[in-house]
């Protein structure tokens, strides 16, 4: 116990230090756990650690991943994938899988271990790709959801790989493992299957019976199940039986032999649509991120220094041609399947690693006498190094690439803008969809431009007119008639392009009337600062309306009520401009004396003034000025 208290203590330890210097520094949660599992690598190697059962361990919290990614996944939406899953997912894994082979047999491999080698390293690392994407608001980017796919596909194509590979297996190798399980049966011989002795055809109706029961308790046995333990009122109760689902599947599937991470994503996409969906996202969130944490950091404390040090310039020249070869199979893709721009690249270099599950495969290369230890060794170091790289590629894209394609000097790639109207919109997303639908049914003509194919090809789905492109690039904006335009709309979901495409405009058309969407009230601030005026906060109005409704829930007349938040909406527009003059971007808001001042003040004069205001309103009497 004392042992395994030692050991906790050290990981947390470890993260709790080097994931917020990590995030501190621009460098992303993922960097600081491997830098941490680095550090204590040496400290686990003194205490006699085994770092890949600790490793397979977390891998449970890939699982939960993925389980959590099929619960915002609807069947219908998956259905609509299914283009980029099987047509970019799949000629990502055949490609790469190829281009590996070819260079394995051009480095002196047979043809199976060439072939292993290029199956295994045709994975990417859903963990440290989806937990990037997630932190860095990716997620929703074209890249994204083409990435995302990618991602998905390769966890699917590990169930065909676990049955192709152990048909590779080298006779002289399968004689020596033989000859090694003699003396190791008592270990590893009563290894618990529902199919390991049934013939083929029986086992995969096991295996088709074990997905469908997934299917079949996620779809209508949940329900009543944790409506039941909903009635208890226990919190811990729901989140005990959050577990055991997502560890009874993951279980099953093992049991099976299909990837536990693929049945708990399956088991995430029927749930999607319960009304329970939210609270098991709540529940299993907190253990997921614990466990992928410790996940990142026993990679980074697995690195075999020793083999590293002994062929480094080798092992540094592996691993980067596998990136390069990777990126490159992934930037032809992503040119065919139109992802255009900076998401190019975000795919080519953010899914240019070897990912987690090339670890268990190469176990199960080992086991099979498919791949020699010496190989699977050198490859495991391989694929830990090429994820150890990966937060760096992500801050070559973010830092050096997507700055580059946001200022517009790159060749043009959109849709050629066929008409011209004097209201721009620039992002047709939940916010500026219904400021368009409100302009048309006014009778008012819009150019819109959004920078999400996906976006945009739903759209067209449903008859609307919207044109391919990157708002911030000045040449796009003249295509789009600017210069004679009356209004420009700008509702794109990032703070970055927001200010850049707002400090264009004015600057180039300060004869333009720009309406600006804001992300919080600092964002309002450098949007004034940059020389906007028409801004709108993002959640402001519905929450002015929900604090109306509360008014009117607490037995407020509809009229006082309307009036009560009226007279607060002025108010606080009042402060904002007050506070704008003020307010300086460049220092942090509590740090800002000046500012900090003026807002005591502000508030010291003008609530006592609000709350009578308010008073006045509720109760019937006469509001005084």
């Amino acid at each position: 116990m004392t042992d395994f208290l030692m050991l906790a203590f050290t990981f947390l330890i470890a993260g709790v230090i080097a994931v917020p210097i990590a995030a501190r520094l621009g460098l992303g949660s993922v960097l600081g756990y491997l830098i941490a599992g680095i550090a204590i690598s040496p400290l686990l190697g003194l205490l006699g650690v085994d770092v890949v059962s600790i490793q397979h361990f977390a891998e449970f919290g890939v699982v939960m991943m993925l389980f959590l990614v099929g619960l915002e996944l609807e069947p219908r939406r998956l259905w609509d994938m299914r283009g980029r899953l099987l047509g970019l997912g799949g000629l990502q894994v055949l490609g790469t899988a190829l281009a590996v082979t070819f260079a394995g047999l051009a480095l002196g491999l047979g043809w199976s271990t060439a072939l292993t080698v290029g199956l295994v390293l045709s994975l990417s690392s859903t963990a440290i790709v989806l937990q990037t994407f997630n932190e860095k608001g990716l997620m929703q980017s074209d890249g994204g959801q083409a990435g995302f796919s990618v991602l998905l596909f390769q966890d699917i194509a590990v169930i065909p790989m676990l049955a192709l590979i152990p048909l590779l297996a080298v006779p002289e190798l399968a004689d020596m493992v033989s000859h090694a399980g003699e003396h190791d049966d008592g270990e590893h011989g009563n290894t618990l299957s529902l199919v390991a002795h049934l013939p083929g055809w029986a086992a995969g109706l096991v295996t088709l019976a074990s997905v469908g029961a997934v299917v079949l308790v996620g779809g209508f046995l949940t329900r009543p199940l944790f409506r039941f333990i909903a009635r208890t009122r226990l919190r811990e109760l729901f989140v005990a039986a959050a577990l055991m689902m997502v560890i009874g599947i993951a279980l099953l599937m093992s049991l099976v032999g299909l990837s536990p991470a693929l049945g708990t994503f399956i088991a995430g996409v029927v749930l999607a649509n319960s009304e329970y969906r939210h609270e098991l996202e709540s529940d299993i969130d907190p253990f997921r991120g614990l466990l992928l944490g410790l996940f990142f950091m026993t990679v980074g404390a697995g690195i075999n220094f020793v083999l590293l040090f002994n062929q480094v310039w080798l092992m540094v020249g592996l691993t980067l041609g596998l990136i390069a070869i990777k990126a490159a199979v992934l930037y032809a893709l992503a040119v065919i399947f139109r992802v255009r721009g900076a998401n190019r690249w975000l795919i080519a270099l953010g899914l240019a690693q070897a990912g987690e599950f090339g670890f268990v495969l190469l176990s199960f290369t080992v086991a099979n006498a498919v791949l020699p230890v010496d190989i699977a060794e050198r490859l495991s170091l391989i694929v830990a190094m090429s994820m150890l790289l990966t937060p760096l590629l992500f801050i070559l894209q973010d830092r050096l690439i997507a700055p580059h394609f946001s200022t517009g000097q790159v060749e043009r790639d959109e849709e050629a803008i066929a008409e011209t109207h004097p209201i721009i919109i620039a992002g047709r997303g939940r916010v500026g969809g219904i400021v368009d639908r409100m302009l048309n049914a006014a009778g008012f003509s819009t150019t819109v431009v959004d920078y999400s194919y996906a976006q945009l090809d739903m759209l067209r789905t449903f008859g609307v007119k919207a044109y391919f492109g990157d708002a911030t690039r000045p040449d796009l904006l003249h295509a789009a008639g600017i210069a004679e335009a009356r209004l420009l709309v700008v509702t794109i979901d990032n703070r970055d392009q927001i200010n850049a495409l707002v400090s264009y405009t004015l600057r180039n058309y300060p004869d333009l009337h720009v309406i600006a969407r804001a992300v919080d009230r600092d964002h309002v601030y450098r949007l004034y600062e940059l020389g906007c005026r028409d801004i709108i906060r993002e959640t402001y109005d519905s929450s002015i309306r929900m604090g109306r409704s509360a008014f009117e829930a607490l037995g407020i007349e509809h009229d006082r009520a309307m009036e009560m938040a009226r007279t607060f909406d002025m108010t606080d527009r009042r402060s904002m401009v007050e506070v704008a003059d003020v307010y300086d971007t460049s220092i942090p808001a509590h740090r800002n004396k000046e500012l900090v001042a003026r807002v005591r003040a502000i508030a010291e004069e003008w609530e006592p003034e609000l709350r009578r205001k308010m008073d006045d309103i509720r109760l019937g009497r006469p509001v005084q000025d």
